[in-house]
């Protein structure tokens, strides 16, 4: 029976849509070096499996930010959509908090003293 469930639909009728929830993260951003994106930085918190220690981990996320409205050390909502390239998978939905020029500073810095012990 060509696999036929035996529910009749009128011609030319879409099946209903539904929509996937999408994840929602909220992080800080730690670089604004490229044209409409944004690298955040997402802190959680996990047990360690046999020092039953909480442990802070950070995993960073490539966002799309179409206007360039982020600077580093802001704080922002991202929301997971389909892949805008090779690494783009999140897009920045809101901006919940500005960085203080001093926060801004101190992340420059941190990140150049980065740049230096690479070298």
């Amino acid at each position: 029976m060509d696999g036929h469930t035996g529910e009749t639909r009128e011609p030319g009728a879409t099946q209903p849509q539904r929509q996937k929830r999408r994840l929602t993260k909220v992080g800080r951003v730690v670089s604004d070096k490229m044209d409409k994106t944004v690298v955040v930085a997402v802190d959680y918190w996990r047990r360690h499996p046999l020092y039953k220690k909480t442990v802070r981990r950070t995993s960073k996320f490539y966002a799309h930010d179409e206007y360039n409205l982020c600077r580093i050390g802001d704080l922002v909502l991202i929301e997971e959509t389909r892949p805008i390239s090779k690494l783009k998978r999140w897009v920045v939905r809101q901006i919940l908090e500005r960085a203080t020029p001093e926060v801004q500073a101190e992340l420059i810095e941190e990140r150049e003293r980065e740049g230096e012990v690479e070298a």
